[in-house]
């Protein structure tokens, strides 16, 4: 069995005043997909990066534009990338389960279906193999990172593969996974810690951003990364599928719960970012910029870095945590680092400390839903295969939004969580929308000819009855449940 050992990452703080005096980038230049340090590999979250040597050498400017650029891939290389997380239980108590228990289930997966161990300080973290991979987030919520397949079946038997080998463990441990967004019964105090160096930090600057420890500890999403051809791909996904986040996060909403009672919202997932460091998280609104593109340097990363300083530094090694470190990627200059000057794996690290609700690296990430279901994990994807990778149903969407307005898109972003699809948008509820973006996104996946639009069939319903699975969860809390969740761990265990 072999171990594969967890890598020290960077996040590190733009100088933005050098960055507009250093900016000086041509649009012909980059208008093709430039490779330079950086060589391509698959998307998602779960590859392994594939950079060449030069990847720890210093960067040049057009070293920020080529990390995006290698993205590109021809339409037939273009993959789904799937990953989704659960929150375990103890079957016996539905209290949380502890860290014993969750190594127990990784040891066990690996031992039993021949998984690589992830280990950090001794300790397994995670799970590797192939192109997959299992990591625990904050909470000790299991994640998989799936391999970029091609079609929606390749995903749906990937999710019961790992479904399968997950239940098959935890049963013998006596503990059971929630197909949800948010732990629905226990206390925040009750929650267990994954003691992950990076995790410790990032948490420490949440805590600050005014979200606190729930973001963490808590919730549960379902995501799907998809790859683009070109800049000008790119440019016209990120805007579709920022605009129809929302959309997304109504069909989806499912955290109803918190603390064993109703919290108020359809999606408190989702409202809990509302309220983390709002220049890193939300819509975003110069994507829809006409300046926007992978040239505009200046624009792309005063976007992504918010203008705003971030207090965290994860330093190679120790991973400690230090204050008003900044890196000017422009003119090479670092402080108090373990390299003098910032690579492209500083880069990648910096861009990993950003949430909006949808994010660019080297494919776009699609940030908006709720974890749930079996059903719902396969949905998600769909929705957004659909709507992205045909050029009609693509192009549908972007005129629709196309006189959106920016308050619109914060109204919506803001509201959703809590009225779901029963927000009022323009002259009636957002459910005619859902209906209309779902007509194309089942009508991308029927000229796909794969058979794949099967799997819209859970959030088709969600559409024409207008009841998110947050809606029907409390129904059953008000009804047969009789206003306790704990049936909700029998009727969510995966």
């Amino acid at each position: 069995m072999a171990l594969v050992f967890s890598s020290c990452g960077l996040g590190a703080v733009m100088n933005l005043s050098a960055l507009k005096t250093n900016v000086s980038s041509s649009r012909k230049k980059f208008l093709t997909c430039k490779r330079s340090k950086i060589v391509a590999s698959n998307q998602g979250t779960n590859t392994t990066a594939s950079y060449s040597a030069l990847a720890t050498e210093p960067l040049t400017k057009e070293d920020l534009i080529a990390y995006f650029s290698s993205g590109c891939k021809t339409k037939e290389m273009w993959r789904i990338g799937t990953e989704h997380e659960k929150i375990g239980f103890d079957v016996k108590t539905l209290r949380p389960i502890k860290y014993e228990q969750i190594t127990a289930l990784l040891n066990g997966i690996s031992e039993r279906f021949d998984w690589d161990k992830v280990m950090e300080t001794g300790t397994i973290i995670g799970l590797k193999q192939g192109m997959q991979n299992i990591s625990l987030e904050r909470g000790c919520q299991l994640e998989l990172s799936g391999a970029p397949l091609e079609t929606l079946h390749q995903t749906y038997d990937e999710l019961n593969s790992h479904l399968y080998q997950v239940k098959t463990v935890a049963e013998d441990l006596g503990i059971g996974f929630l197909g949800i967004g948010y732990e629905p019964k226990s206390n925040l105090e009750d929650a267990t810690i994954v003691r992950k160096r990076r995790y410790d930090i990032i948490q420490g600057y949440l805590d600050r951003s005014g979200s606190g420890p729930d973001l963490g500890l808590r919730t549960c999403t379902v995501q799907v990364n998809l790859d683009y051809s070109s800049e000008t791909d790119m440019i016209r996904k990120f805007r579709a599928s920022l605009a129809l986040q929302p959309i997304a996060t109504a069909l989806f909403a499912n955290s109803p719960f918190s603390n064993g009672k109703p919290n108020g919202f359809l999606s408190i997932r989702s409202h809990l970012w509302i309220d983390t460091d709002k220049n890193r998280t939300g819509m975003i609104p110069f994507v829809f910029h006409d300046s926007f593109g992978m040239v505009n340097l200046q624009l792309l990363v005063i976007g992504l870095s918010g203008m705003s300083n971030m207090h965290l530094i994860f330093q190679c090694a120790s991973y400690t945590e230090t204050k008003a470190i900044s890196i000017d990627f422009l003119s090479g200059k670092t402080s108090h680092l373990s390299h003098e000057q910032p690579t492209i794996n500083d880069w990648e690290n910096h861009i990993g400390t950003i949430w909006p609700e949808v994010r660019l690296k080297r494919y776009l990430e699609m940030r908006g839903a709720d974890g749930g279901s079996r059903e719902i994990l396969c949905a998600l994807p769909a929705f957004w295969v659909g709507l992205l990778y045909d050029d009609e149903s693509l192009q549908t969407v972007l005129d629709m939004i196309a006189d959106w307005t920016t308050e619109e898109r914060e109204m919506l972003r803001t509201q959703v969580p809590v009225t779901g699809l029963k927000t009022m948008f323009r002259d009636g509820p957002l459910k005619h929308v859902a209906e209309d973006v779902l007509k194309q996104a089942k009508d991308g996946l029927e000229r796909r000819n794969y058979k794949e639009t099967g799997f819209l069939d859970v959030v088709t319903e969600v559409a024409i009855t207008g009841v998110t699975p947050a809606e029907k969860l409390l129904k059953l809390y008000n009804g047969d449940w009789g206003q306790s969740v704990d049936p909700l761990f029998h009727e969510m265990q995966y």
